[in-house]
């Protein structure tokens, strides 16, 4: 192992021991209780499966069968999500090949982020996560299922839906994807048209039918945000099938893997003989893998909040220094958008995440001795699936990578290092991602412009005031004050200011897409604006720095001057009603920041 992967593993290990263990022993507690639907009542056991087909409900009655529970965020909205319609018939299908039965068990919210960008809706976004954890739970809580079914992709969903199960986590689990649309509007060609749109150089229906053809079809988006960072990780920590995360939906490939993952769910079932589940997949090892994979890859900083609260849902205790230590030594892989200008299907058609694996294992940046879905070992994850005459096949990952534009080895990487870095001084602490950001836009000193809306920077940008050299701060946008929206309504017009040959960066407590790109961003800061941060005391000129090179984020005032200020306030209620957010309000209040994760269920410390 790369000596500071296993000091960053050791040191995740010995922090979450008492954590764990306490985990550990809950979740041994539950799974002695087999099969869960022997202790019901027949009057439950009656409920449970009054609505299946006789010959079901006599497979049920045996306690030798396993019952398979199906967790979907399908809906129409979302574009990843919509093939799961068709995913319920082709798992059941494949449960009775095994003698088995596979139960809808419950459906979860999901919500698009692409629809909620920059309207009220985003600010439910990160709240939905740990409602979808919930709705995973009341899912599972019937106590009528031997293995779990986890249907999802986007954004929140992922984590929300990992989360939920880890609860339950005497059962194993496996995630099934469906995979990403084909590639539309080349990326480079689409963020060209957001600038144009920003500067009043075309009007909507430009910007409408670029839009329209870069998000064209059923299937993931295929930029490398949030999303395809939750398959990216997932496949690393072993909960999906090796390579099935970017294999395009509604294709014959896609439908053997997903019945490949209903038969491999029933064999690591207790009525089959299984010993291990989701709680044994989900440890400090495979928790430092997906972090790596997340660094290697330029992924999404979403990440930086929601892998803090999976972790903690298993008992297991990290923080940004784990990220910004471990992103100090593992390459950099990829060219993916919006670290690039190819999408997750060049890379997908490079190698995709076989050869990734592979190469990091080969290289000791990633645990190979890890529990997955497949069985102990993750080198097995450096495979590919095929279609043959006999079915469902894996062959070994190429030797080369076939697009070394776009994927690289791990000996000859784009970078050395992950761009990720921890920012901290007298505003606060906060990340950044530099993977996409020049070198000469690494470190930013400028006079602060700052606004207390998002919708406010837009004006300012029409008015020109912003055509200067300026560190834009955003704040009240934390997960206290307005639930932590995305701002990369924002980036098209920071976009623009760079590209004018001015010195700009973002500050702010809020979060940036997982598409966020070549304009450096402090984000995530804490403590945020309303709780009294550093960020509240901020006025128009002052000279502020953000310096990824160094890890600072301040401003040039001494301590003394800065705490004398008087703290800013704004009026949020406009914030906490309308669009159901008044529903929200208990999340608002009890909200952890963003480096406990961010959620209503836990701190750091408890």
């Amino acid at each position: 192992m790369q000596p500071r992967v296993l000091k960053v593993t050791n040191r995740i290990i010995e922090r979450s021991r008492a954590s764990r263990q306490a985990y550990l022993a809950r979740m041994a507690a539950l799974g002695d209780q087999e099969p869960h639907r022997g202790t019901l009542s027949c009057g439950n056991l009656a409920h449970g499966f009054a609505a299946c087909q006789q010959g079901d409900k006599d497979t049920l009655k045996l306690m030798n069968r396993a019952n398979v529970a199906m967790v979907s965020a399908y809906n129409d909205m979302l574009s990843a999500h919509q093939p799961y319609h068709r995913f319920p018939d082709v798992i059941r299908e494949a449960a009775h090949g095994m003698g088995s039965v596979a139960q809808f068990a419950g459906g979860t919210p999901a919500m698009c982020d692409g629809v909620t960008q920059g309207q009220p809706g985003m600010e439910l976004s990160l709240f939905s996560r740990d409602t979808i954890a919930m709705s995973t739970a009341v899912a599972l809580s019937h106590n009528m299922f031997d293995a779990v079914m986890l249907l999802g992709i986007c954004d929140k969903i992922v984590p929300g839906l990992l989360i939920g199960a880890l609860s339950f986590g005497y059962l194993p689990a496996v995630f099934v994807p469906a995979g990403p649309m084909p590639s539309g509007l080349p990326n480079k060609e689409k963020q060209r048209v957001r600038q144009l749109y920003a500067e009043g150089k075309i009007g909507k229906d430009e910007l409408l039918q670029a839009e329209s053809e870069s998000y064209h079809s059923p299937g993931t988006c295929t930029f490398y945000g949030t999303a395809n960072s939750n398959q990216m990780l997932v496949e690393v920590m072993g909960l999906h099938l090796p390579g099935a995360a970017f294999v395009h939906p509604d294709t014959p490939l896609r439908d053997a893997l997903t019945g490949a993952a209903t038969e491999q769910a029933i064999r690591l079932s207790r009525p089959q003989g299984g010993k291990v589940g989701l709680a044994d997949m989900v440890d400090e090892k495979a928790i430092v893998n997906a972090l790596v994979a997340l660094l290697v890859t330029g992924g999404s900083t979403n990440h930086t909040i929601h892998w803090i609260a999976i972790a903690r849902a298993a008992g297991i205790i990290i923080d940004w220094d784990d990220y910004s230590e471990l992103s100090s030594v593992v390459p950099s892989m990829t060219r993916i958008y919006p670290n690039g200008q190819e999408d997750i299907n060049a890379f997908h058609d490079a190698g995709g995440t076989s050869f990734l694996i592979r190469e990091l294992l080969d290289s000791g940046y990633l645990h190979e001795d890890v529990n997955t879905v497949m069985g102990p070992g993750l080198s097995q994850y450096g495979q590919v699936p095929q279609l043959s005459g006999s079915g469902l096949i894996w062959q070994p990952a190429p030797e080369k990578s076939l697009r070394p534009d776009v994927l690289s080895s791990a000996r000859q990487p784009f970078a050395v290092n992950g761009g990720l870095k921890v920012l901290e001084g007298n505003l606060g602490r906060g990340v950044i991602k530099v993977s996409s950001v020049a070198a000469e836009h690494h470190c930013v000193e400028a006079p602060a412009v700052v606004f207390n809306d998002q919708n406010e920077l837009k004006a300012a940008f029409d008015a020109g005031d912003l055509n200067r050299d300026c560190v834009v701060v955003v704040r009240f946008q934390g997960p206290k004050a307005n639930g932590m929206p995305e701002l990369h309504k924002l980036t098209p017009y920071l976009g623009v200011l760079q590209d004018r040959g001015f010195k700009v960066a973002l500050v702010t407590d809020g979060r940036m897409s997982g598409a966020s790109g070549k304009v450096p961003a402090a984000i995530h800061v804490y403590p945020e604006a309303l709780d009294g941060g550093p960020l509240a005391r901020i006025e128009a000129g002052d000279l502020v720095c953000v310096d990824a090179i160094n890890g600072t984020l301040s401003v040039r005032l001494d301590e003394g001057a800065l705490a004398a200020r008087s703290v800013a306030t704004q009026d949020l209620s406009a914030h906490h009603q309308g669009y159901g957010r008044e529903l929200f309000g208990w999340m608002r209040r009890s909200a952890s920041n963003p480096e406990q994760g961010a959620s209503a269920f836990w701190t750091h410390e408890a």
